[in-house]
């Protein structure tokens, strides 16, 4: 299928890109800075601007199917009547384009999918609310009314128009969980207000499922509740995100300072919606994750056993640059990738992939122009973000073999970058179908013997976040490994 999709470059956008590129869809990403997106898309998507009206027009006429998730952040400033006009117009007057480009289409479209939220409900109290309930007051409501409204509009000249009701998303690197982390680590997070408030929420994996079917299944129409079967408190959702990082949750956030800090805004956390899931199980769906404590661990720590940290072995691999420059410690990560070897080769080999698998906040951004040569020898330039530090980085191929007998392999070292030391091994091994990646990290960090100290407090930690994010992308864009039952029929 040839998918059209606003919002690329968001939380939900950039994996929904890949999970896409794993059904061998072709993928239009219509984005007002191409040159961002190319870097945090990677090689697969075509990308649009969206200032180019003639091939917005050309993408929106090839589509068979689109996905509208444009929408500037809701909670992300005070709602001061420019920035509501902002939201306004990122969500309902983009709608509006799409469906104008998509009434000139020479034949109808299959399907669009345009994004709205279960703020439509507003605040419910305990009602149990699905699809069929009418829309709530206030300003969110109202947004959302409004936004479902441009999207019904394109319906004379769409098969099937959904309006995807998307919960509190739950998921490693974005959404709810990006803001309440730190300050559940620094033993701060607690309930908000009273706490008995619904939140209607979602793993972020389910979320991307849930918009493939939306898109793709005939019998999905109309308003469509994108959350888990299992509505939990608001004191619940504490409880669960402190449990996963191992600090107290009981430190509540008054209802006065809440209302003092977010102004309008408070109304969002305040208030809560007990929402149901009525289309998607009414279709069969299948939540991967349908309990809270379970999605939200998995969103913080991912696989506490997929990222491995320890010294440095005396015996490392001969290369001259490890000997020049001796490493202090050692990552290692194994990933079970359910694809044959040379389509995994395939893509990481290709430079302008990293983007796509690495944490949004690191701000990754290729300076060498691509498409690159790879070969021993080969050297890139990027630019990324450290704790927020903006720094250059050059990568130097120094090791570089290609599939053969079922094995390949190639090894990049830091020329120039934050680390005194970093040398890093993607070794690659057929396992029938499937491919088995191993990535060997010997690294030492900057400052010298203070390095041992940095690494304890924030470098290997980081590290894990940004090897177990990788580990998520691969299995939006790859699947996951077959389950111990599957290995075993």
């Amino acid at each position: 299928m040839r998918f059209a999709i606003t919002g690329a470059t968001g939380f939900l956008g950039r994996a929904l890109v890949l999970r896409l590129a794993r059904d061998g869809h072709h993928v239009v990403a219509l984005v007002r800075d191409p040159v961002r997106a190319r870097g945090v898309l990677g090689a697969h998507p075509t990308v649009v601007a969206l200032a180019d009206d003639l091939a917005v027009t050309r993408a929106v006429h090839a589509a068979d199917a689109i996905i509208n998730l444009a929408g500037e952040g809701i909670l992300d400033r005070r709602w001061t009547t420019a920035r509501k006009a902002a939201l306004r117009a990122s969500r309902i007057d983009l709608t509006r384009r799409l469906v104008d480009a998509i009434a000139t289409r020479p034949r109808p479209l299959p399907a669009l999918v345009s994004a709205s939220a279960v703020g439509w409900y507003g605040d419910r109290r305990d009602d149990v609310v699905d699809e069929t309930a009418a829309p709530g007051d206030g300003f969110a409501a109202e947004l959302c009314r409004d936004w479902e409204a441009a999207a019904e509009a394109a319906r004379p000249r769409c098969e099937r128009v959904v309006r995807a009701r998307i919960g509190i998303v739950i998921g490693g690197e974005g959404g709810a969980l990006a803001t309440m982390r730190p300050l559940f680590r620094w033993g701060l997070g607690g309930p908000v207000g009273r706490g008995d408030q619904w939140v209607p929420w979602i793993h972020l994996d389910d979320a991307i499922e849930a918009l493939v079917r939306c898109a793709t299944d005939p019998g999905l129409d109309g308003a469509v509740n994108l959350v888990a079967p299992t509505p939990v408190t608001n004191r619940a959702l504490a409880a669960s995100v402190g449990a996963a990082l191992h600090r107290p949750a009981w430190l509540p956030a008054p209802r006065l300072g809440v209302r003092l800090a977010l102004g309008a805004r408070a109304a969002l956390v305040l208030g809560g919606q007990r929402v149901a899931p009525a289309a998607l199980a009414r279709v069969g769906f299948t939540w991967a994750w349908p309990t809270l404590d379970a999605a939200v661990a998995e969103a913080l720590r991912g696989d506490p056993d997929a990222v491995q940290i320890t010294a440095a072995p005396a015996a490392l691999p001969t290369s001259a640059y490890l000997a020049a420059r001796p490493p202090r410690y050692t990552l290692t990560a194994r990933t079970v990738i359910d694809r044959p070897l040379a389509e995994v080769f395939a893509f990481f080999c290709a430079a302008e992939n990293l983007g796509a698998i690495t944490p949004p906040d690191m701000g990754f951004t290729i300076v060498t122009p691509t498409p690159i040569a790879m070969a021993a020898g080969a050297a890139i330039d990027y630019r990324i973000r450290a704790s927020g530090v903006p720094m250059a980085w050059r990568t130097v191929i120094d090791a570089w073999e290609p599939p053969a007998a079922g094995r390949a392999r190639f090894v990049d070292s830091q020329a120039r970058g934050p680390y005194a030391c970093w040398w890093h091994e993607h070794r690659f091994e057929a396992d029938g179908d499937r491919t088995i990646m191993i990535d060997t990290v010997h690294y030492a960090p900057p400052l010298g013997p203070l390095g041992a100290v940095a690494n304890k407090l924030m470098v290997a930690g980081e590290l894990r976040r940004i090897f177990t994010h990788r580990g998520r992308a691969i299995r939006l864009r790859f699947g996951p490994p077959p389950s111990a039952d599957q290995r075993a029929a």
